[in-house]
């Protein structure tokens, strides 16, 4: 990835932008059936970007039944692996070409900085797709240990046709979290993404088709959930879904499975993560930097922000104050404009959302922000609550708000760490080893990490206890067990005759 351009540059890259508008199904762009379409509206500055299509049930089934093909023939399923790997690589080689392009497709489609888009969305977008593609061939089936008389291969096959749900939060990066291994497995996919952004998941699916992925192998489907969320989850022909959104929606997938098929789902879906901070935390001012990127990356609009900072009353009035510091730092505004590190959320209807829980902000003790900035930019915001029980602490609210629960023991801080319904990711900050590793393991979460706020990588399994999801973990090689399925071939070698060797 080459160096951050200027706003100047940015902007007319913008204007020379062509969007696709068309679903892509079967190797080519195409309307919906019906011909409807949606607006994909700019959100920091309201304005329209594009009409595209929306798509309905009959679109879907057509994707499938192209989808179905493809796997079948085994155009894309029975290729050599090498030579899945090489197209892969060759996809990531036009990304890479084309990633200016692409991260301010994907800052004005969502609102997200371009800040954010060049230096980790479309790098990690890359990353991820050239990961597992250079996995594909490098995962080896087994063979269980047996008598003399068996020979038992324990073989990974493609799980077959699978839909794929995406949010709005990353469109680009998780998409690349799921097909990377969908597509490395040998499967046939059928893509949704959100509704707010399809613009960046239409042009990858021509950037593969230019590197080589057959046509009905990858096929991308834009409309709404009812439109198109809906009819994918209840297919019949569909064998596994993978969603990414919130709790409320991957609930309605279980269902659609139970009702039709009883196709596997996976689901990633909420958090409400906590950031503990031990009495024995060193370098602040270190911790606090963590801190408000844990909490105001990509406007809090992350399923794994640290929305809840349980702080030890030893050092929480140093340690908030270190995080007012590094919070004023963190500007809002242009997206375009690479010196600001807070864009505008997603939609109107999303900001409303978010406003809605300012004013229970102002019954706490603010510490920055509590404000929005017009348009659909909200200001980093801190606040002191007392408690686990209101509603800052108890909902996600998937905006740049930061509650801060003050503690005066360990104990104290696991429990409240732990008095969520959801469990996708944490963090614990102690400048003991043996009680950071102690904590991390007593909190209920897929990801815990120490002494920093992150994700892990691509190497480690990401996913979450109890609301936050299961079925399947993102990433790793992990993240390959989901699109596969396993077969024993039992083989019977045994010699009834008296010609026997040996």
């Amino acid at each position: 990835m080459s160096d951050l351009l200027t706003r100047e540059e940015y902007g007319a890259i913008a204007k020379g932008l062509t969007l696709p508008v068309n679903a892509f199904i079967d190797g080519s762009f195409r309307p919906a059936h019906s011909g409807a379409t949606f607006e994909t509206v700019n959100p920091a500055t309201g304005a329209k970007l594009a009409d595209v299509a929306a798509c309905d049930a009959k679109d879907v089934d057509f994707a499938v039944e192209k989808a179905r093909d493809a796997f079948e023939d085994g155009r894309w399923s029975r290729l050599h692996p090498a030579a899945r790997k090489d197209v892969l690589i060759r996809l990531c080689k036009l990304l890479t070409r084309n990633a200016h392009e692409l991260a301010v497709m994907e800052s004005l489609d969502s609102g997200k900085t371009i800040y954010d888009c060049e230096t980790v969305d479309i790098p990690e977008t890359i990353h991820c797709l050239k990961w597992h593609a250079e996995l594909i061939d490098k995962i080896y089936d087994q063979v269980s240990p047996a008598s003399d008389d068996h020979i038992a291969m324990v073989l990974r096959e493609p799980v077959g046709v699978v839909g794929l749900v995406l949010p709005w939060n990353f469109p680009l990066l998780m998409l690349a979290w799921k097909i990377g291994p969908a597509l490395a497995a040998g499967c046939s996919v059928v893509v949704k993404p959100a509704e707010e952004t399809p613009l960046t998941a239409l042009r990858l699916a021509e950037l593969a088709h230019e590197a080589g992925v057959p046509a009905g192998v990858l096929n991308i489907v834009t409309g709404d959930g009812p439109g198109v969320g809906e009819p994918l989850g209840r297919h019949p022909d569909v064998d596994m879904v993978s969603f990414t959104g919130s709790t409320e929606t991957g609930r309605r997938f279980l269902h659609y499975s139970a009702d039709s098929n009883l196709k596997e789902v996976v689901l990633e879906m909420g958090g409400k993560n906590p950031c503990v901070v031990l009495d024995d935390a060193e370098n602040l001012d270190s911790v606090a930097a963590h801190v408000v990127n844990g909490a105001f990356w990509n406007m809090g609009e992350n399923c794994s922000a640290s929305s809840r900072l349980i702080v030890h009353a030893a050092v929480k009035d140093d340690l908030l104050a270190r995080v007012e510091a590094h919070a004023r730092e963190w500007i809002t505004g242009d997206p375009l404009d690479p010196q600001v590190r807070v864009g505008a959320l997603v939609s109107r209807a999303h900001f409303d959302k978010v406003c809605s829980y300012l004013d229970e902000v102002q019954k706490g003790r603010v510490v920055i922000g509590g404000t929005h900035s017009g348009g659909a930019f909200v200001d980093p915001t801190v606040v002191e609550i007392s408690g686990n029980d209101a509603r800052l602490a108890r909902e996600e609210i998937f905006g740049p708000v930061l509650s801060v629960i003050t503690v005066t023991s360990t104990e104290e801080a696991i429990s409240i760490a732990n008095d969520t319904p959801y469990g996708l990711a944490a963090s614990v900050f102690s400048a003991n080893g043996k009680r950071a590793i102690r904590a991390a393991r007593a909190i209920k979460a897929g990801t815990v990490t120490v002494n920093s706020f992150g994700e892990g990588d691509i190497t480690t399994p990401f996913g979450g206890y109890k609301h936050s999801g299961f079925g399947g973990r993102d990433n790793g090689i992990h993240a390959h067990d989901q699109y596969t399925q396993l077969k024993t071939i039992w083989i019977d070698l045994s010699d009834d005759s008296d010609d026997q060797i040996g």
